[in-house]
């Protein structure tokens, strides 16, 4: 047995952790070979930060989910300079989608992180995606595919490696992976057709990393979560797409799998089946040994070989070599952040219907805005933030489910009411449809996936985030 069981079992384990320093127990990994650390917004991101993290081991995957739009870990405040996918794929320019990701690159290159798990190459063939929606490029294969590529080459182009995700593709789905199992019940064909074509495109452009997705797919394996099964991980996209970059599996601690095996278990399943990163986005001194001693007893039982364990550790390492021969790359650009095309993006996305001009503050209504869990609810954000800075007299209205509407018609402001995904919910609709029958000159503007309501104004963003809102507000007082 090798000597370097231990630190195998380490380079393979890619946690995240809590708080904004980086604790002793995280410290004492990377020295003792972590191969990986996850950031999050909870964590404080900045440049420091990282050079922490790099003092214990240069060469750990610092990795990052900055999708643009929806998905930010760095501009979580105001919002993301870049408007998401859903909204590149409605403008359908691939030289604008490569710019932005090479913008997102230089970003993160700024800070010295290794891996941005990004781009999102589902097919969001189902509008009822509770998880997709946005973050897709749109519900076409051949779309997502030249968007995908497009991102890919941008982000990489700055030096930075990009991780298409979620593998074998999660755009057919109406359970949300993070609460509970999805399941796809699309034929083989279907799915080869539809989901993997993005897949196909990402690795024919050298991308570094696949991410898994938490899904069951009858079709493929009808007993195992993707992320869990040899069957998907390994015969399909190792054997017949031919990947042979880093595989890192999603969150373990994501109830899909979560609710059927304990952190060591899924650890072990996911390396049985081809995962080389076991990416644990909450996590605590205490899982990190769970799952290290997992490892190590499964290598010594028979149950892992430990050929298994080197090669994925062996992939994660080849990452970090790769990332550290693009650091002539990062230098070159070091500085040129240029963040005016993700507004130049956002203003392009934008889809409208009627015409409307907005001369004093309106009551702007949030029916089902999505908002970010690190703002303050009180702090207005998204398109009242927007319009506020050019209108200051803008009120505020947040509604939900269980709220009522105001009497609209004897309020003689103008109103804009601010929606999330229509085409998905049902009292959503119903909310616009009763507002345009106390107010015909409502506004209607829809963040996420639209249901344009008839005869309104409507105004579509494709997507959440602060320049897609700024470009909104634009229109609305043009």
């Amino acid at each position: 047995m090798s000597g370097d069981l231990s630190r195998l079992a380490m380079t393979v384990l890619h946690p995240g952790y809590e708080g904004t320093s980086v604790p002793d127990w995280m410290r004492r990994a990377l020295s003792d070979g972590l191969g990986g650390v996850v950031l999050f917004a909870r964590n404080a991101i900045d440049a420091q930060l990282v050079r922490h993290l790099r003092a214990e081991n240069p060469g750990a995957v610092i990795s990052i989910d900055e999708e643009g739009g929806t998905v930010t870990r760095l501009e979580v405040l105001a919002g993301s300079s870049f408007p998401g996918n859903r909204a590149l794929g409605v403008v359908d320019d691939v030289a604008l989608t490569e710019r932005v990701g090479r913008q997102i690159g230089r970003m993160l290159a700024e800070l010295d992180i290794t891996l941005n798990y990004a781009p999102d190459a589902d097919v969001n063939s189902d509008p009822a995606n509770p998880v997709i929606g946005v973050r897709s490029f749109g519900a076409s294969p051949d779309l997502v595919s030249r968007h995908t590529v497009a991102y890919v080459n941008g982000v990489q182009g700055a030096g930075v490696a990009a991780c298409a995700k979620h593998f074998p593709g999660h755009g057919d789905t109406v359970t949300d992976s993070h609460l509970a199992l999805p399941t796809v019940h699309a034929s083989r064909e279907v799915f080869f057709s539809r989901d993997l074509p993005p897949f196909q495109a990402a690795i024919g452009a050298g991308v570094r990393a696949v991410m898994s997705g938490h899904l069951l797919i009858p079709a493929l394996d009808p007993s195992m979560p993707a992320t869990l099964s040899r069957t998907v991980m390994t015969e399909l996209l190792r054997g017949e797409l031919g990947f042979d970059g880093m595989l890192t599996t999603d969150a373990i601690e994501m109830q899909a799998v979560a609710a059927m095996f304990s952190p060591g278990e899924i650890a072990v399943r996911a390396l049985n089946a081809g995962a080389d990163a076991i990416c644990v986005g909450i996590c605590t001194e205490g899982i990190v040994h769970e799952i290290h001693d997992a490892i190590v007893a499964a290598v010594r039982a028979g149950e892992l070989p430990e050929e298994r364990l080197a090669e994925a550790a062996g992939r994660v390492l080849a990452l970090s070599e790769w990332y550290g021969a693009q650091a002539a790359l990062r230098d070159k650009a070091r500085g040129d952040v240029d963040r005016r095309v993700g507004l130049e993006a956002a203003r392009a996305a934008l889809t409208t219907s009627g015409t409307a001009t907005l001369d004093r503050g309106p009551l702007v209504v949030e029916v089902n805005t999505r908002l970010n869990k690190a703002v303050d609810p009180s702090t207005p954000t998204g398109i009242t933030a927007a319009l506020t800075s050019l209108l200051p007299n803008t009120a505020r209205l947040q509604l939900d489910p269980s709220g009522e509407l105001p009497d609209l018609a004897n309020d003689e402001r103008p109103v804009v009411l601010v929606v999330h995904d229509a085409a998905r919910h049902d009292w959503v609709r119903s909310t616009v449809a009763q507002a345009l029958e106390m107010r015909p000159d409502v506004i209607v503007v829809d963040t996420g996936v639209p249901a344009p309501p008839g005869k309104a104004v409507h105004v579509a963003t494709h997507g959440i985030s602060r320049v897609s809102a700024q470009a909104a507000a634009e229109w609305l007082t043009q």
